[in-house]
């Protein structure tokens, strides 16, 4: 397993992603929803790894609902930055990285899929979440 760590600009949010995928073979998302494409958010996400969110300052992290409002985007409330996602099922806490906030991108990181979300109702977004997403070991309070 391997550790990549994130944080947002001004460093106040931020996440440790651990994953045993070489980061060639990262699914890397770029969703088309006008939320992905203001920030450029290219997501990824490993089912077998383990996420955590971390913020220096809990107060600066904005949590953030829109379309079917079934995750929380995580972003900065000092410098904006969005940094990732989590959702919380009966299944556990599930969340992807944005790639973009990486503190260091790995040279060999795997081409960029578009890809669109459009067509799911709730209950799919949701069961492909469960499924794709990467297992949350911690987020912050706020």
């Amino acid at each position: 397993m391997a550790n990549f760590a994130g944080l947002c600009h001004c460093g106040a949010i931020g996440f440790e992603y651990e994953t045993g995928v070489a980061a060639s073979d990262w699914s890397i998302r770029a969703c088309q929803c006008a939320f992905c494409r203001a920030h450029g958010a290219l997501s990824t996400s490993d089912p077998r790894g383990r996420l955590r969110f971390t913020a220096t300052d809990s107060q600066r992290l904005k949590r953030y609902r829109f379309a079917l409002r079934t995750a929380d985007f995580l972003l900065c409330r000092n410098c904006g930055v969005y940094v990732g996602a989590v959702i919380e099922t009966g299944a556990g806490r599930f969340g992807i990285i944005n790639t973009r906030a990486l503190v260091a991108t790995p040279a060999d990181i795997a081409d960029v899929l578009p890809v669109s979300y459009d067509d799911e109702r709730e209950a799919g977004r949701i069961a492909r979440r469960e499924h794709r997403w990467t297992p949350v070991v911690s987020v912050p309070d706020y």
